[in-house]
């Protein structure tokens, strides 16, 4: 009995605790449901959560000393967003708009109103005057502006008309022919088009023909966003690296439609190497970012993992050109995801970083910038000096257009120390700079030391005589009498003349290879370039990289060796330097900086190493790539060195060399371009003894190569002038004794 009564009074126990926690339950759900339930419905239903795109920042560009070059720097941005504008409640619509879109109208004339008074200016493409009577302005568009304006017209369906330089009024569409009531074709004048545009866009009839067109042209560029991005609305950059001032003008003045931002720019901390450097910009359309989402989408279609690769909206920012776009992947970091979440007021209640934003890496480059403004300073006078020379006013407008450039690569590993054109330009005033120089005849943007092709003149020699060499035509002590006009066997009118009987009939006689290179005989290496036979001479020239891709990351011209037509045989021509052929000057460089290491073809390289953004972490260090090898025998390179070195010893640059602080070996080239003057084409290397550097010069219509002697010469001194000695070549990190 008595083990029965524990029974029920346990039972009792815990019947009363069920009870009470049911109890409690049953009030915990009256209060959240029936004393609170509209508060936490509300809270539930405005309650918001998001992902958004962390911005990250682009990696900085330093040269192999680690001066920096290319880094970030914050600035404040404008844009008119049409959805954030608040309807005006006093307007009342007119016929063909609305009351946002007069809202919109009106918030934008106010904000442009405002820009004008700061003396701010912003894109306007629209291809008709800015004052009535309107017109149109295609000829002063660009060609991006009337293809832009000719879509606009498509998708309104008001013209078809394909717009050019040339256009002079648009045809009108079969739509607008009805709704002008017109039954034969018409054109669309400037002013009927502001007229369609003011209704389309619903512009208030308050609006002056002045305050309409100043609107009109950013609501064109806001529609030609929206096409090309495919959006309901895109916001549009007004104005950028705007002053503190402007912003407290936007916020005090509750501009609608104002949104006031930053973000991080390029900022260029030198006036050289731009060719090399390169830019960034937008994504200028859906092709273009399609070209760089392939590897993304190849990766996924593959089932890859994609946490290694960026997936390139419209909007983003890009390298476009040089080391920016040969490094992007580096450079662009990546961004982060956080997920945010806004309770009914729009207030930030959580904030989680689901990925951390990484910013891009530190690139070294392997050109060391002091040196790199050397070369360009020398390179530019001997350009001005050729300029100078000018013997009347016919050749002096000619040589306006001409330019040169110059090459510097280490022997060691074909490490690019400098890359300089001329004329060239600066990163840091590149928008200020763009509309003259753009205009230039002399092309101050093209790259010439790597898209720059060049027939090689006499800098092919020391190619043919290792060829000759190698190939066992001849061997160093090989002599050949050189008369001074060589003819094609069993044709005797094919020939080839030598400068020497040219210039005053004589003859070098009996000479071997090296002497051959030091006097620059044009009948000995027509007799090597014959017995070697064009395909064979194209052979060594591709192994030496002379019409092949250096490796060099930035685009380059890939130039091209001479074949021969059917029934032609042009190896004689070839053999020393002239036929069709072109090297840029980097090949031309980096060939004899091959000749020097035995015929080992290195990749020529800009890129050293890149770091994490802290400089933390070592992401990636260049090893030279082999290419190919000819593993020239070590008398074929003594007897070219020989020859090259004879030249500026005891040949005709002894006297350009004399004031050259290191022992160096040279070759001279000239090539004809059309029947006006050569260009000069130069190669050398130094020191003799153990070569560090080979470089090469070209200035159009330079005349000789042998003039080119001093521009070498000054960019041999920068490079082993005392103090700089080792500082090219010395890994970082290194102490200098």
């Amino acid at each position: 009995m008595e083990y029965e009564r524990h029974f029920f009074r346990r039972s009792n126990l815990l019947l009363i605790a069920y009870a009470v926690c049911l109890a409690l339950f049953v009030c915990v759900l009256y209060d959240a449901q029936i004393v609170h339930g509209a508060d936490y419905l509300s809270e539930s239903a405005t309650q918001v959560t998001t992902t958004q795109k962390v911005k990250t920042f682009r990696g900085s560009i330093t040269d192999r000393n680690g001066k920096v070059l290319v880094s970030n720097r914050q600035i404040y941005t404008v844009t008119f967003d049409p959805k954030l504008v608040e309807d005006d409640p006093a307007i009342v619509p007119g016929e063909n708009s609305t009351v946002h879109s007069e809202s919109v109208a009106q918030a934008m004339l106010r904000l442009l109103r405002l820009l004008q008074e700061q003396g701010i200016a912003w894109e306007d493409g629209l291809p008709v005057s800015l004052n009535a009577p309107y017109s149109y302005t295609f000829p002063e568009a660009t060609g991006t502006q009337r293809v832009r304006f000719q879509n606009f017209l498509r998708d309104r369906d008001w013209s078809l008309t394909e717009i050019t330089a040339d256009t002079k009024l648009p045809l009108m569409s079969g739509k607008l022919l009805k709704e002008f009531e017109l039954s034969a074709s018409s054109a669309l004048s400037a002013d009927q088009l502001m007229e369609l545009m003011r209704k389309d866009f619903g512009i208030p009839e308050s609006f002056t023909e002045q305050e309409a067109r100043l609107t009109l042209g950013v609501l064109y560029e806001l529609r030609l966003r929206t096409l090309e991005r495919n959006a309901a609305t895109v916001p549009y950059l007004l104005a950028e690296d705007v002053e503190v001032e402007l912003i407290s003008l936007l916020n005090d003045g509750r501009f609608s439609g104002a949104v006031v931002d930053s973000k991080a720019v390029r900022q260029y901390h030198t006036d050289y190497a731009a060719h090399i450097l390169g830019r960034i910009g937008s994504i200028p359309d859906r092709e273009a970012q399609a070209a760089l989402n392939e590897p993304y989408n190849t990766a996924k279609e593959a089932g890859e993992d994609l946490s290694g690769y960026h997936y390139y909206q419209l909007n983003e920012q890009v390298g476009k050109d040089g080391v920016e776009l040969a490094f992007e992947s580096w450079l662009r970091g990546r961004e982060g995801t956080r997920a945010i979440t806004t309770d009914q007021n729009g207030k930030i209640t959580s904030e989680l970083y689901t990925i951390d934003p990484q910013p891009g890496g530190t690139v070294a480059l392997t050109i060391d910038i002091d040196f790199q403004a050397k070369v360009e300073a020398a390179l530019a006078n001997g350009v001005e000096a050729a300029r100078a020379g000018a013997r009347n006013d016919e050749e002096r407008e000619r040589m306006k257009t001409i330019g040169g450039a110059a090459a510097v690569v280490s022997v060691k590993d074909s490490e690019i120390l400098s890359l300089a054109t001329y004329p060239s330009y600066s990163q840091r005033t590149y928008q200020e700079d763009y509309g003259t120089l753009s205009q230039d005849p002399a092309a101050p943007y093209t790259n010439r030391a790597v898209n720059g092709a060049y027939t090689p003149g006499s800098t092919f020699k020391p190619m043919t005589a290792a060829a000759a060499l190698e190939s066992g035509i001849i061997d160093p002590k090989t002599k050949i009498n050189a008369t001074g006009h060589w003819t094609y066997p069993g044709d005797p009118n094919s020939y080839a003349n030598c400068w020497l009987y040219n210039s005053s009939g004589g003859r070098h006689g009996k000479i071997n290879v090296s002497e051959a290179l030091t006097v620059s005989c044009n009948y000995f290496f027509a007799e090597m370039g014959y017995q070697l036979g064009l395909d064979q001479l194209n052979e060594y020239a591709a192994a030496f990289g002379l019409g092949e891709y250096t490796g060099i990351e930035i685009s380059e011209r890939v130039g091209s060796r001479h074949e021969n037509a059917p029934g032609e045989d042009q190896s004689p021509w070839a053999g020393f330097g002239q036929a069709q052929q072109l090297y840029t000057p980097l090949q031309l460089a980096n060939y004899i900086a091959v000749l020097l290491r035995g015929g080992e073809r290195l990749d020529a390289h800009l890129l050293r190493d890149v770091t994490s953004y802290d400089g933390g972490a070592v992401l990636y260090t260049h090893e030279p790539q082999v290419l190919s090898d000819l593993d020239l025998a070590e008398e074929t390179v003594a007897a070219v060195k020989k020859g090259m070195g004879d030249l500026v010893t005891r040949g005709s640059l002894a006297g350009d060399f004399k004031d050259c602080i290191v022992s160096a070996g040279a070759k001279t080239g000239s090539a004809q371009v059309g029947d006006v003057v050569a260009n000069g084409v130069f190669v050398c290397f130094a020191p003799f003894e153990e070569p560090e550097v080979a470089v090469a010069v070209v200035i159009e219509k330079g005349k000789a190569g042998a003039a080119l002697a001093s521009t070498a010469v000054d960019i041999l001194n920068a490079y082993f002038s005392p103090g700089d000695v080792g500082v090219l070549l010395t890994p970082e990190g290194t102490l200098l004794p």
